[in-house]
């Protein structure tokens, strides 16, 4: 059986996301943002590691006046960031921005434990770190007031955080071992209560041999992940791409596509044939 996401009884429409950390100097970020810009990508994201790299709302502050494309985070660690002041800046950078900017939030990375000790921080339980995400989602509504909507997408992983984002966020994004197979993903995807129609995003960090930096960890086996048939992974081969992306959007619903920056331009054939259809 297939599933497929429908917006005003059509197929919704294939969208692509860049994930462009600063990772050499400022100059040649401004370059690479230029390139992805021509290129048919959708929203420029910055992740949210406060030991590699500037903040994020400053980051794409300057990125939304390089380029007209669409920014975010991917995604606010909310353990490390208070409720009001987060939603503050999100709802800061979607009035700078004209409605460019799209808040990307979650529970925080793999052993946000660790970095909450090492930042002084209170080590919240995890059992209670969606109630932190539901906070600054209603401070950001109370900001935005009646005549502005901030796009939410939200990283989920557990029953908490889905039935959150079931009814909050205006895009999901899985949270999913690297080597969960296609059809243990697919079986995630569907459990959701995606009642509202919300739209289904896909964090991409293995194209081909390479590994995005930010979006997976350096250890990562990328011959275990092609063999698990991982949907962590897609060819580098244009054509063989473009086919897999359209089979994960008609048999499990997947819009949204997210990859790293030093891929970006080998898959820009891809992005240019399938953006917007």
């Amino acid at each position: 059986m297939t599933m497929t996401v429908t917006l005003g009884g059509g197929t919704r429409p294939l969208r692509f996301g860049v994930v462009a950390p600063i990772t050499s100097d400022v100059a040649t970020w401004r370059d690479q943002l230029r390139r992805l810009a021509d290129s048919g990508y959708s929203t420029i994201l910055m992740p949210d590691v406060p030991q590699w790299q500037p903040a994020p709302g400053p980051a794409l502050a300057v990125a939304a006046t390089i380029t007209g494309l669409r920014v975010g985070t991917w995604v606010y660690a909310s353990p490390v960031r208070p409720a009001w002041s987060t939603a503050w800046e999100a709802h800061s950078l979607s009035v700078l921005t004209n409605g460019r900017f799209e808040m990307g939030i979650g529970t925080g990375r793999p052993g946000i434990a660790d970095q909450l000790r090492d930042l002084g921080l209170p080590v919240v339980p995890a059992s209670q770190r969606s109630d932190q995400v539901r906070d600054v989602v209603t401070a950001l509504r109370e900001l935005d007031g009646a005549d502005r909507h901030t796009p939410v997408a939200m990283a989920v992983a557990g029953p908490k955080a889905q039935a959150l984002a079931a009814e909050l966020a205006d895009t999901v994004t899985f949270v999913m071992p690297q080597i969960e197979s296609r059809a243990e993903s697919t079986q995630r995807v569907r459990q959701f209560d995606n009642r509202r129609d919300v739209e289904l995003a896909l964090h991409v960090p293995v194209i081909g041999d390479s590994v995005a930096p930010f979006m997976a960890g350096p250890d990562l086996d990328t011959a275990a992940v092609q063999a698990a048939d991982s949907l962590a992974f897609l060819s580098s081969d244009p054509t063989a791409a473009a086919e897999e992306i359209q089979r994960r959007r008609e048999e499990i619903g997947f819009s949204y596509f997210v990859f790293g920056a030093d891929v970006a331009g080998a898959l820009a054939p891809v992005v240019a044939e399938l953006a917007g259809r």
